[in-house]
């Protein structure tokens, strides 16, 4: 499971988050690829070199996870489409982040920023197609682990680009509490290295009881999913299994859950 910690789509109203210097990126109204409407930001200062515009998002609380996905949708023109910028104009931006246990307001510490990547697009617009409103959607997804505070901000640098910041989506996984086997296993946040494997204990069902020394285990996997099952529990004497509980052969109790 996805468990989103930030989607700046889903705002309705403006985002505020910071830019600096102020004539650098701007929030402004659009709409995304299926036409909902949505806040997004851009800078395009691409006739004056040594462009430094920073953006930076609102704190994000991390909550349980451990590895964040950071999915990043945008635009970015092809400098060769603007003419008289040679030598001024980019086509990447960067990507920071800095750690932090409270919101740090509006103040933007470049050298406390740590640098997640330098983000170029798949595919860049010309002045053809924004005739034809053609805006070559990019989606990169970049990743930071190992965070020991309690949040976060992303921090956006353009060096002289004319870009579109679409969306950003910040997100983590979870392994669902699932049965199995006559088995419980709880919600598991996905451990941070990606070759890594959680064994989580299942708890045995009502009226069931553990194989003797091979108790029911699982591993939730980085991507979220439940993996490598192993051992079992098995329902108690007078008990038969049915629809992954135990009932004993004369329970004529009444299923809550298909009431309700």
């Amino acid at each position: 499971m996805t468990v989103v910690l930030l989607d700046s789509k889903e705002s309705q109203a403006e985002l505020g988050w910071t830019a600096h210097p102020s004539d650098g990126w701007e929030e402004i109204s659009g709409v995304d690829e299926n036409y909902k409407p949505i806040r997004t930001y851009q800078v395009c200062n691409v006739m004056s070199p040594n462009q430094n515009n920073w953006l930076q998002t609102g704190w994000i609380p991390r909550r349980k996870g451990q590895r964040i996905f950071i999915e990043l949708k945008f635009t970015l023109r092809d400098c060769n489409s603007i003419p008289g910028v040679v030598g001024t104009c980019k086509e990447t931006f960067n990507l920071y982040y800095i750690e932090s246990d409270n919101d740090l307001g509006r103040n933007i510490e470049e050298s406390q920023y740590v640098k997640i990547d330098t983000i170029a697009a798949d595919e860049s617009f010309t002045q053809g197609d924004l005739g034809e409103r053609k805006m070559k959607l990019n989606t990169e997804v970049r990743e930071i682990e190992h965070l020991g505070r309690k949040g976060f901000h992303l921090g956006f640098q353009d060096v002289g680009a004319c870009v579109a910041l679409v969306s950003v989506r910040v997100y983590y996984k979870t392994c669902l509490t699932t049965v199995q086997s006559l088995a419980v296993f709880p919600d598991t946040v996905a451990e941070a290295a990606f070759s890594t494997l959680v064994e989580v204990r299942g708890s045995c069902v009502n009226d069931s009881e553990a194989d003797m020394g091979n108790p029911p285990r699982m591993h939730c996997s980085a991507e979220g999913d439940w993996l490598v099952p192993i051992g079992k529990c098995t329902c108690s004497a007078g008990y038969e299994e049915k629809d992954g509980r135990c009932k004993g052969e004369d329970d004529t109790s009444v299923d809550l859950i298909r009431v309700f």
